[in-house]
């Protein structure tokens, strides 16, 4: 009754002070897994204290994957990005956005080949670009890195007609569908699909 007594009093005190004539034996470590303590007098244990990581949980108490966790957030972001796109229209270039430059067109032609300089050689400042959000720049700039100059243009050629207006048209088309693809928010995930998320 006395150790049991002497045992609590240890505990309110948080083991400020240790009276020596309590233990019989060593302080031995815990054997469970984890960080932790164990006191024991003789054969008798005193307190087992263990302390580990917290793991991530779904705001009831359970216990949840790093995988879950994951999909999880995916799923919020794609809702944010869902809700932040709204319903903007898809930015649309038009020529006063690009530079255009032109050459002699190689290949079949007739008699205007290598003599009519038809070929476009168009230039779009991604970077500079005010009129498309940050977004919509970033993708670009990753998607197309291979096609964009040092000085962040995005440069866009055309032969496919034997026409100046025709390949400037075409480039524009061309630039255009590479905005509409980086504009694309794809949809919020569906109840189905959340409910196959919270199974796993």
């Amino acid at each position: 009754m006395a150790t049991a007594m002497r045992s609590t009093r240890l505990l309110r005190l948080g083991f400020r002070h240790v009276p020596s004539l309590l233990f019989r034996g060593p302080l031995s470590p815990s054997p469970s897994p984890g960080l932790g303590l164990g006191l024991s007098v003789g054969r008798v244990g005193l307190v087992h204290l263990r302390c580990s990581a917290a793991e991530a949980g779904d705001g009831r108490g359970k216990k949840v994957s790093a995988r879950l966790a994951l999909a999880q957030q995916v799923m919020r972001d794609a809702e944010e990005r869902a809700a932040s796109a709204g319903s903007d229209p898809v930015p649309k270039i038009t020529m006063d956005h690009v530079t255009v430059s032109f050459a002699r067109s190689g290949g079949a032609g007739g008699q205007n080949v290598n003599k009519v300089n038809t070929k476009v050689d168009m230039r779009f400042n991604v970077e500079k670009a005010h009129w498309l959000g940050e977004r919509i720049k970033e993708r670009i700039l990753q998607t197309e890195k291979n096609r964009i100059n040092k000085d962040g243009e995005l440069v866009m050629s055309s032969t496919k007609t034997r026409t100046q207006k025709g390949n400037i048209e075409d480039a524009l088309q061309k630039i255009q569908a590479i905005i509409d693809a980086a504009s694309y928010v794809p949809p919020p995930p569906s109840e189905e699909q959340k409910k196959k998320i919270e199974k796993m």
